[in-house]
């Protein structure tokens, strides 16, 4: 089996997340994609949605999958459990010793293949697994196709989950761009206010 790993702070998980999420795994890259919930991110330093805590962001997770009903997309709260910072080479190699017939790829943004040479073990990552690499809104990824990096023709998503937090912040309704059950979540909990 094949299974592309989506990582992220999903902070908040939001409607481009899952069109992401659902189109790779009707793909004929991958059998299944999983969305990797990252406690920590290395590269952000103080980051703001350490705010946030892991358990809301997760519970935020389980709504937004539960909402589409996809059985080929699934949640792995492996990281949660895992020494922090959480690198994605620690992650992939646990997955793999527990998982040791499942082909696994990362995925990742055309933005974060720009910032890949800082991430931990970088050789490691694509001799090992791979990428999966999906466009993102004003960044022109290097045309790469090969075993190791491979680029996937999704949807052209502009919103992010800064954007949703910024709104939200701000009192605009940011529900059209969030699964119903995580915009009523974050309200009953008065996230991001």
């Amino acid at each position: 089996m094949r299974v592309g790993l989506f990582g992220g702070s999903f902070n908040p998980v939001h409607i481009g997340h899952l069109i992401i999420g659902s189109h790779i795994a009707s793909s004929d890259e991958v059998d299944e994609v999983w969305f990797v919930l990252s406690p920590t991110n290395p590269l952000k330093v103080n980051a703001e949605f350490e705010n946030i805590s892991e358990h809301h962001r997760l519970n935020m997770l389980k709504i937004a999958l539960e909402s589409i009903d996809n059985p080929k997309i699934k949640l792995c709260d492996i990281e949660l459990s895992m020494p922090r910072p959480s690198y994605t080479i620690n992650t992939l190699t646990e997955l793999k010793r527990q998982h040791p017939d499942i082909l696994f790829k990362w995925i990742i943004g055309s933005d974060n293949l720009h910032k890949f040479d800082n991430w931990k073990a970088t050789d490691e990552i694509l001799d090992n697994f791979g990428l999966l690499v999906y466009p993102r809104p004003g960044e022109i990824a290097p045309l790469i196709q090969s075993g190791k990096i491979k680029q996937i023709n999704a949807p052209m998503l502009d919103i992010s989950s800064t954007m949703i937090r910024d709104g939200i912040k701000a009192r605009k309704d940011m529900s059209c761009c969030l699964p119903y059950g995580v915009s009523k979540y974050i309200k009953l909990h008065n996230l991001y206010d």
